[in-house]
């Protein structure tokens, strides 16, 4: 479910920068030194808590030069991620006390120290400076809330992939088999012997292309630079669902393709920018052994 997705302490640890620290009247401070100045404040709403998921969008910055920018990176949307403190952390580096301040519309300003181990990483820094966050919380949820919504679209999502993929089946004249997950598959070329299954190391060539025929991977094509044999266990949560059912379906040396809905790929997220939020994905996949 959270694939991908960072704490907001890992980000301190792995995003630093500087900031001069203009100390201000508007500043305050948590007991661990971190100082922060709430520029909006809506009491009408919960504040966040550790283990809820988040979505927000932040800045880092050093003085005027911005080193991490969220709705640049996002295209302009929210980054969604679960709200977690990262127990080896500094803390007076962490701004995860500051973060559960907030509900949803507040921003704030954060500015945390730079410790001895991240200034020999940034061997740039001044003295006095410090890193800066602005932060805008958009929403917050519990665990309990994000899955049950969570669930709910991807419910949603696959009904309307699955119209999606039968027209497109229709269209072009394929006629494939459906599995009880939604996963469609046409099996073009028999294998021998048993079909791969859970736990099993197995090893694949293969083309992924969306639906209007964007290829976005491949390890045959030469365009992409990695002609070596895909790897992966099945049934470990190592790829995605189409694969990780779709292969079961196939043994040794079988050749087919996947139609597969998007909750079973990279559902709401995507892989930006080649994979938008909600693609339904077209693999031709070749399963060349498995042990």
């Amino acid at each position: 479910m959270y694939k991908q997705i960072f704490s907001v302490a890992a980000m301190a640890t792995i995003l630093f920068a500087t900031a001069s620290c203009n100390s201000n009247g508007g500043f305050k401070k948590t007991k661990d030194g971190v100082e922060y100045n709430i520029v909006k404040d809506d009491k009408s709403t919960p504040n966040a808590k550790v283990g809820d998921i988040i979505k927000c969008h932040y800045l880092i910055k050093v003085g005027d030069s911005v080193l991490f920018d969220s709705r640049k990176m996002n295209n302009g949307m929210p980054i969604e991620m679960p709200l977690q403190q990262n127990p080896g952390a500094n803390k007076a580096m962490d701004p995860t006390e500051v973060i559960t301040m907030l509900s949803a519309g507040d921003s704030a300003i954060i500015h945390t120290i730079i410790d001895s181990n991240a200034r020999k990483q940034l061997t740039f820094a001044k003295p006095t400076d410090k890193i800066e966050y602005h932060f805008t919380m958009v929403s917050v949820m519990t665990k309990e809330q994000f899955e049950a919504e969570q669930k709910a679209k991807a419910s949603s999502q696959a009904q309307t992939d699955d119209k999606t993929i039968a027209e497109y089946l229709a269209q072009n004249n394929i006629t494939a088999q459906k599995t009880a997950s939604g996963l469609y598959y046409v099996i073009s070329k028999p294998g021998s012997g048993d079909n791969a299954s859970a736990g099993k190391m197995v090893k694949v060539k293969y083309t992924g292309k969306l639906l209007d025929g964007t290829v976005f991977d491949s390890n045959i094509d030469p365009k992409f630079q990695h002609s070596e044999p895909f790897e992966v266990t099945l049934g470990q949560k190592q790829v995605i669902d189409g694969w990780d059912e779709g292969l079961t379906l196939l043994n040794k040396g079988a050749k087919a393709t996947f139609f597969i809905p998007s909750p079973m790929a990279y559902g709401t997220q995507g892989r930006q920018p080649i994979i938008p939020a909600n693609a339904i994905l077209i693999f031709d996949v070749e399963l060349l052994d498995f042990k």
